[in-house]
């Protein structure tokens, strides 16, 4: 008995001290009060754009989306990231699946069983769900551009710049992705480990 009590704990400490070794630190938390500001009505942002037009970024997630999750506590905890969408955005928080009554654009959205998601949801998406999906809009709602996946500071990065600076005006996306040079601090790899539940 000592002797598999000998070579059992030694492998059950180093298996524990390799777990820990291959999982990224999560980057630190951004001070209460100064994450993102998130809106999570509509009809809040619809108030807000009226009275001030600015650029939309929507994530439309789900409540049993790991990836969602995941997203939330590393991409949205970044200091760089936080400054930046709430200087150059209206940041939407959508949950795709709400059974509440929309009414967005003079349009009214409902739950639909059939799609099990929200009718404006599906719409935004262009009938391709997938969570998370960031939704950029112009000023007014206009042109509304779905990127679906988990993204990192550094690709979100990439994409918010494109919208927020202008530069979809005069570059294409791709050209400006290859030649873009990241300004934020992007902190440590992230751990790429599917989340539970995914």
């Amino acid at each position: 008995m000592k002797r598999v009590l000998l070579f059992a704990v030694p492998a059950v400490l180093l298996s524990v001290a390799l777990l820990a070794w291959k999982k990224t630190p999560p980057p630190p938390p951004v001070p209460a009060g100064e994450g993102i500001h998130w809106i999570t009505s509509i009809d809040e942002l619809q108030a807000k754009m009226q009275a001030n037009p600015k650029k939309v970024y929507m994530d439309v997630y789900t409540d049993w989306c790991g990836w969602c999750k995941k997203m939330d506590v590393t991409t949205f905890q970044n200091p760089d990231l936080v400054k930046y969408m709430n200087n150059n955005f209206y940041a939407v928080k959508f949950n795709a699946e709400t059974q509440d009554i929309i009414h967005f654009q003079g349009k009214e959205y409902t739950f639909n069983a059939q799609l099990k998601m929200n009718t404006l949801a599906a719409e935004l998406m262009k009938g391709s769900p997938s969570f998370p999906t960031a939704i950029f809009m112009m000023e007014n709602f206009q042109n509304p551009n779905p990127i679906p996946g988990y993204r990192t500071v550094a690709e979100l990065e990439t994409m918010l710049t494109y919208f927020g600076d202008n530069a979809f005006k005069h570059q294409p996306w791709d050209t400006y992705q290859k030649s873009y040079k990241p300004r934020w601090d992007h902190g440590a790899a992230p751990d790429m480990t599917p989340p539970p539940g995914h």
